[in-house]
């Protein structure tokens, strides 16, 4: 996973997993991409940063369940305040964390729990349920997906041990191309 370069071959994948043409229509632009980072004080990493510029600025042909936001959209059933989010503040965990069954959670637990959900992440869309998926921006899993749910957060990827699938954006989407359901595929 290279947070830092976007490998073309991946963009090719990106494009082709999501269905959307070439001619770049419903991305943001680097402009704008460049002028939300500076808004937020944050890089996004690649190859997600690139496809949100080049290639799509949300689309509903590809993960997850619900389809891919926009960078700046939360899901409708979002249940927090959108002030609250802090892009440019470290994602607080590096493990998974299955909070509703913490036998013993921290003693800030509150103050954590709302930094999973603001800090450090833009909401790539939901599964619904209250199960959404981040992608770090910033912070020790930095280009990392996570699923995030209201009992727990776990890091989306084989070295996890969560799934099959390589870690990152692209490997997230690669995943969900390669196990569409049946009746998703035309």
């Amino acid at each position: 996973m290279n947070c830092d370069q976007a490998d073309p071959a991946e963009l090719a994948a990106l494009r082709a997993a999501f269905d959307v043409d070439d001619d770049g229509g419903s991305a943001l632009g680097w402009e704008a991409v460049r002028s939300f980072e500076a808004e937020h004080g944050i890089v996004l990493p690649e190859p997600y940063r690139t496809f949100v510029a080049e290639i799509a600025d949300g689309s509903y042909s590809g993960p997850p369940e619900y389809g891919l936001l926009s960078v700046a959209e939360l899901p409708g059933d979002w249940g927090g305040d959108e002030g609250d989010r802090d892009l440019s503040e470290p994602f607080p965990l590096t493990e998974a964390w299955l909070w509703e069954d913490d036998a013993d959670p921290p003693e800030d637990f509150e103050e954590v729990l709302d930094r999973v959900f603001n800090h450090g992440s833009v909401v790539l869309g939901t599964d619904g349920c209250a199960m959404n998926w981040h992608l770090v921006v910033t912070g020790p899993h930095r280009g990392h997906v996570w699923l995030v749910t209201d009992v727990g957060a776990g890091p989306f990827g084989a070295e996890f041990g969560s799934t099959t699938g390589e870690s990152g954006f692209a490997g997230w989407v690669r995943h969900w191309a390669a196990n569409k359901p049946w009746h998703d595929i035309a």
